[in-house]
């Protein structure tokens, strides 16, 4: 498969790069971005799988987010796709919690987004059989974590594949869309009304439904707009503490829902999965 490199630009010694594909998932060109840290030549890395929010595409991480310099130094690669399949005769709404930047990273069932929003087949499949193809990358040492909506992805991606992830981190997720107008209004577009076909895409029904994680960080600020309506934080702290799963869920006072939040917290993040990337 081939990739179109849009951009590759040195930071902290290595290359923030920006590459496109033809995606047989979506149907449609997809864009995503990788930070590679200065390393000797035939060095494989370990990959931290990072995706974004509502309303994000590739780039909106990659300027706001200030990995690098911490990705430099603890030598792991940063992969952060688009949220949602883009361009001619992909479907869109006019909200932006629902269509075009607002894919869910779920694999959607119901006309007319069903051909193109394929995003749980994109991040869990195609996307990663590329990179481990194309870029230095050690695919026994991968982590995953996430924004918002991201981080909604990144728990749901670890929970239903274990074992192939070892070490899972979140910044404010949305951890239940079952139980938010999100989630609700999002699952129901993309998958219609049976809940059920809802559980493989709420992190709080996979871990009720028995699924399990090693490694669990999230990090909430309690200052967030969206904290008692969309995100909900307590109900991940109900499900782990009653499926007996270890995780650290930690709350800041005065923290937002912003990429300042993060900033903040992101240095911790990719030291703490370093640290569990180790060979």
């Amino acid at each position: 498969m081939s990739i179109e490199t849009v951009s590759e630009t040195k930071c902290f010694g290595g290359s923030q790069g920006v590459y496109k594909h033809a995606s047989a998932a979506t149907g449609t060109d997809m864009t995503f971005q990788v930070f590679i840290p200065e390393h000797r030549e035939g060095d494989k890395l370990p990959v931290l799988w990072w995706l974004s929010g509502l309303t994000c595409t590739h780039e909106n991480a990659m300027i706001k987010c200030h990995y690098h310099q911490a990705c430099a130094e603890h030598g792991v690669v940063l992969v952060g796709p688009d949220t949602s399949p883009r361009g001619e005769g992909v479907p869109d709404d006019e909200a932006y919690d629902f269509g075009q930047g607002a894919g869910f990273y779920v694999d959607a069932t119901q006309d007319p987004w069903a051909q193109h929003f394929q995003m749980r087949r994109y991040v869990e499949e195609e996307l990663p059989a590329l990179v481990a193809d194309a870029f230095p990358v050690d695919m026994d040492r991968q982590a995953i974590s996430g924004h918002s909506m991201g981080g909604h992805g990144a728990l749901t991606v670890s929970l239903r594949n274990p074992g192939r992830f070892r070490s899972t981190s979140a910044f404010a997720p949305i951890v239940s869309p079952l139980n938010c107008p999100w989630g609700e209004k999002a699952l129901t577009g993309y998958l219609g009304d049976d809940k059920d076909a809802w559980r493989k895409y709420d992190a709080c029904a996979l871990i009720e439904d028995g699924a399990r994680i090693d490694n669990l960080l999230v990090d909430q600020g309690r200052a967030d707009d969206y904290l008692d309506d969309e995100l909900k934080t307590w109900l991940l702290e109900d499900a782990v503490r009653k499926a007996g799963m270890e995780a650290a869920i930690r709350l800041h006072e005065g923290y937002d829902h912003s990429y300042f939040f993060v900033s903040t917290f992101i240095a911790e993040h990719v030291a703490w999965h370093a640290e569990k990337l180790k060979a």
